[in-house]
């Protein structure tokens, strides 16, 4: 997943140039340089030392200044960026109003991270800054991969049947093995049983962890919100501190420890395999 922010920036760029050229602001400019150039051929109105084209060559050079400053305004590059994430990682997939408001957390975090970053200067801050951020389009990720997994989890219909029929089928099995005489019969019955007793130990084992995946999920907005107020206090002088290092650290730890829970959720849980 290391190549996902490296992605979105490629698709970001030609979004970017879309959106800072079509934006509505320089439709304006050149509906407006139209019209008075038009006045002034008709003469309707006249302004002097200034032809009728100098309005449209006005309207090109606002147009241009307009479209420049959206290229460079840290804020325009951080909402595309974040339109793009949500784009992959999109919030209306999970069902769950709970959930969902979750990972619309974690892309406003992302969103304001990007956007502190493109304020900073060119240099070693940035280029560290750059480095955290790359970490953090996986945080992104997998918080995404573990909120669709709890979402299919709590809708999969299946689960609460097994759980209120699944104890009283095993005591069904157990009172009628007691008095089955049939050694073939008692046979079945006894393997039933164990398969019955499995499948009990195999509801509650992902019964626990999911349980571990919420309250996962939860600390992990908390460490992203943390992670936020750090970046803005690391200035230029904590570069060469080891501060901005154990941020680093901090947010590879977090990331291992969501991708190896989304890891264990897939091999004990298939929510690939449902049909929602």
């Amino acid at each position: 997943m290391t190549d996902i922010r490296s992605d979105i920036e490629k698709e970001a760029q030609s979004a970017l140039i879309q959106y800072a050229f079509f934006r509505w602001e320089n439709a304006v400019l050149l509906g407006l340089s139209l019209i008075l150039a038009s006045f002034q051929w008709l003469g309707i109105f006249s302004v002097p030392f200034l032809p009728a084209w100098g309005w449209l060559v006005l309207g090109g050079v606002g147009v241009a200044a307009m479209t420049v400053s959206s290229l460079t305004d840290a804020e325009t590059n951080a909402k595309v960026l974040r339109a793009l994430f949500q784009e992959r990682f999109n919030p209306r997939d999970i069902h769950n109003p709970g959930l969902r408001q979750e990972v619309e957390r974690a892309l406003e975090y992302q969103e304001r991270i990007e956007s502190h970053i493109g304020k900073q200067e060119a240099g070693v801050l940035r280029d560290r800054l750059n480095n955290t951020a790359n970490q953090l389009a996986d945080w992104i990720a997998n918080i995404y991969q573990l909120a669709m997994r709890l979402d299919a989890y709590r809708r999969d219909p299946l689960l609460p049947q097994e759980r209120e029929t699944a104890p009283e089928e095993l005591e069904t099995l157990r009172s009628r093995v007691e008095y089955e005489k049939d050694p073939d019969v008692r046979q079945q019955l006894s393997e039933l049983i164990e398969r019955k007793h499995q499948q009990l130990e195999s509801m509650q084992a992902l019964d626990a962890r999911m349980k571990q995946a919420e309250l996962r999920l939860e600390e992990s907005l908390t460490s992203l919100a943390t992670v936020y107020n750090q970046m803005q206090l690391i200035s230029a002088q904590d570069v060469d501190s080891g501060r901005s290092e154990r941020l680093r650290q901090d947010i590879n730890e977090q990331v291992s420890r969501l991708d190896d829970l989304v890891t264990s959720l897939n091999e004990v849980y298939d929510y690939d395999g449902l049909e929602l």
